[in-house]
């Protein structure tokens, strides 16, 4: 037995009942005295105030890897911001999209060693009505813009394809120029996709 202590034993019942055996530590001269408790002062307080937050949840204050995931706020943000593009006023016509038909995707929020980093992929279409005027005839003319899949930081390589929903009734030099006008929807669609990565990063 080590010095400064004592090992005692305790029987339980009569004879030859069951025992165990217990050491308690007897304070000595040389002991290592044991810790007080000690009373913060304000300066303690603000110095453990001043401590920068962590980025995440309460449970992840360590900020290693936490996850959330965005995909509601994305989608209905999106939406919103491509039906509040302006309508194209040409020469020969004036087109709208009318509305997003298809808004798929992921859109994520992630914590990593205490850094914040987002991400997304999404894939849309877009339902567009205008009027053009070929020949002397003024024409109604509906449709769709796809546009393939996208992610962030792609918006430089954003691509479309479009697709007439009345074909047979259209010259082909018609059809060709009506195509190349809905293209100039490219660029007021990326900036509104532009405006939606800055607001994501904002989250």
């Amino acid at each position: 037995m080590e010095s400064g202590g004592v090992e005692k034993q305790q029987s339980e019942g009569h004879g030859q009942g069951a025992s165990y055996t217990y050491w308690v530590r007897e304070a000595t001269p040389d002991a290592a005295p044991l810790p007080l408790p000690k009373k913060l002062n304000p300066q303690d307080i603000l110095s453990d105030q001043s401590q920068p937050a962590a980025l995440g949840s309460v449970w992840n204050r360590a900020g290693t890897w936490e996850e959330k995931n965005l995909n509601n706020w994305a989608s209905q943000r999106i939406k919103e911001l491509l039906r509040s593009v302006d309508s194209l006023g040409l020469s020969c016509a004036k087109v709208q999209i009318a509305d997003v038909t298809k808004c798929i995707g992921d859109a994520f929020l992630a914590t990593v060693r205490n850094k914040k980093r987002v991400g997304y992929t999404y894939e849309l279409t877009l339902k567009i009505k205008g009027e053009w005027l070929l020949g002397e005839e003024r024409k109604t003319i509906k449709g769709h813009i796809n546009i393939p899949e996208f992610s962030f930081g792609e918006l430089d390589d954003l691509q479309m394809e479009v697709q007439l929903s009345d074909e047979k009734d259209i010259l082909q030099k018609d059809k060709q120029q009506i195509i190349q006008d809905l293209k100039l929807f490219l660029q007021p669609v990326r900036e509104k996709l532009l405006q939606f990565e800055q607001e994501l990063k904002g989250r």
